[in-house]
């Protein structure tokens, strides 16, 4: 049988507590200081807390430094190639809808090689978390311009002689906002732990496609990226409302730019998008937003007698009997 349906004979397997060293596949090698660290360990942490089965979850990733997230986590997972790794992780869900499926990405992975597949997979809604680690540069092949770069930065590919990048940067947040059927979209901050926790955890109790696009530090080869609001949190707004991000009071001591927003509004998170300040928290979630895996949902399911009838009736045209 080609892929299982949700009756799959996993769900039978015997139920066990799963310690958070059962999440932990290969070390890490990122460069010190890297917020790829806050991600995994964010990602490692709701696996444990949920008791999300390892056997019953994928991570799925490009090319890029965050693309080592599948052999960190001691589940199922598929390095591809640069701006794949979307398609092969709805290709797993479609035939395989038991499952968890995660996808990370970096800035250039997602929003230049696989744009394309970006904008589709908000479209699609298939049921499954999509974190995109932005660090607004390429840092795996040692610094070139990525599609959020920002104007004026000086890279391999966008020397001083040339005053730098010369295009603005593109604003992931607004783009997605505009695609049809978005269901979940959110941005994070990598040295904002507690708050990029509970997005997660958010993103993956939501059934659809949950985009998030973390604001991620490369101490290596663009370390001032967020400085700006780093050292001054006034330039954050943090977004909150009782079925999303909470804030602790020394959260709200640090970040005293923080507001209720509904997250069905989707006007307002539209606002939010386009403002100076980055707004960190759930902008948007449609929790009736069509899922792809319902559309495409056959009307009764293929039990191995319907699956031998049909077979037998192809068989039949050439005096053949199946087995």
């Amino acid at each position: 049988m080609f892929g299982l349906n949700t009756q799959c004979v996993l769900d039978d397997l015997e139920k066990t507590h799963h310690d958070l060293d059962d999440y932990t596949g290969e070390k890490p090698r990122w460069c010190p200081g890297c917020g790829d660290y806050a991600i995994l360990t964010a990602v490692q942490k709701l696996c444990h807390e949920e008791q999300i089965p390892p056997e019953k979850t994928v991570f799925v990733s490009g090319v890029g430094c965050a693309s080592q997230f599948p052999a960190n986590m001691n589940t199922y997972g598929f390095q591809g190639l640069h701006g794949r790794a979307l398609p092969v992780a709805e290709g797993v869900k479609m035939r395989r809808p038991d499952l968890n499926v995660f996808v990370n990405m970096g800035d250039g992975d997602c929003f230049s090689a696989g744009a394309g597949h970006w904008i589709h997979a908000i479209r699609y809604n298939m049921d499954m978390v999509a974190i995109v680690h932005d660090n607004r540069i390429y840092g795996f092949t040692k610094s070139q311009v990525s599609p959020t770069s920002p104007k004026g930065l000086v890279t391999k590919t966008s020397p001083k002689s040339s005053n730098g990048v010369t295009l603005s940067s593109l604003n992931p947040i607004c783009a997605t906002l505009g695609v049809a059927n978005a269901s979940f979209v959110a941005l994070a901050a990598d040295w904002i732990p507690d708050v990029l926790y509970q997005i997660i955890k958010l993103a993956f109790q939501h059934r659809g496609f949950s985009f998030i696009r973390v604001l991620q530090r490369c101490p290596t080869y663009n370390p001032t990226a967020y400085d700006k609001f780093i050292k001054d949190p006034s330039n954050l707004q943090l977004l909150t409302h009782p079925t999303t991000v909470q804030l602790s009071d020394m959260l709200k001591r640090i970040f005293k730019n923080h507001i209720d927003h509904d997250p069905v509004d989707l006007n307002a998170a539209r606002n939010f998008c386009t403002a100076e300040m980055y707004p960190i928290g759930v902008l948007y979630q449609d929790k009736n937003a069509p899922v792809y895996e319902d559309l495409r949902r056959p009307k009764r399911a293929q039990t191995p007698e319907l699956i031998e009838q049909a077979l037998n009736r192809e068989f039949d045209k050439f005096g053949i009997a199946a087995h």
